[in-house]
């Protein structure tokens, strides 16, 4: 980005003009997808951002590795409550009980380990059985403070009932922080 800004592996924000024709906005790639595809994901975004929304003064496209969000009104190092969603497997555990307290407990501990790196992100995974595991990614957005952050990613656990109650793998998607978690591998190695 033009104008002043901040990159960090996977992550860079930045603004352009002045008050009050300034513009915020970021870019975010998943933590753990490569440099290679993070460019190709941010580009293919900034291109469909501006074909979907060429007049908006803020917009937000998610794709599966990265997010990109703009707008005229500065909103570094707050929480996005209002652009969020729910996807879920259709799939249903038999025991959702503590299936879903182990998810929680799960994305919890992801959550505490995610607010201490610099990239805001963890992925982790716990046994449920003999042969079946559960694997879990929670990540925020670079521009929050790491309290923030642990803020940003209880709320969404928190909203795991309303979304994904048995479920065998979930996402909640916000603006400023998102979890995964499935019970087959899908993290970048």
């Amino acid at each position: 980005m033009n104008g002043k800004g901040v990159i960090v592996v996977g992550f860079g924000k930045g603004s352009r003009g002045h008050t009050p024709d300034q513009t915020y906005g970021f870019a975010l790639c998943r933590g753990d997808v490569s440099t290679s595809d993070c460019k190709t994901c941010v580009v293919e975004a900034s291109s469909e951002i501006r074909k979907r929304c060429p007049y908006n003064k803020a917009a937000i496209i998610w794709y599966d590795n990265c997010l990109l969000k703009y707008s005229n009104n500065g909103f570094f190092g707050q929480i996005d409550t209002g652009n969020k969603f729910y996807i879920w497997n259709v799939h249903v555990v038999s025991e959702p009980a503590p299936f879903n307290k182990k998810t929680k407990e799960l994305l919890s501990q992801l959550a505490n380990e995610a607010q201490a790196t610099p990239k805001l992100f963890a992925t982790g995974e716990r046994e449920l059985g003999k042969s079946t595991k559960l694997y879990g990614l929670v990540q925020c957005t670079g521009d929050l403070s790491s309290v923030v952050c642990k803020n940003c990613l209880d709320g969404i656990i928190g909203e795991l009932p309303s979304c994904c109650d048995g479920k065998k793998g979930g996402r909640v998607v916000s603006g400023s922080c998102n979890f995964i978690y499935e019970i087959y591998p899908f993290v970048n190695a």
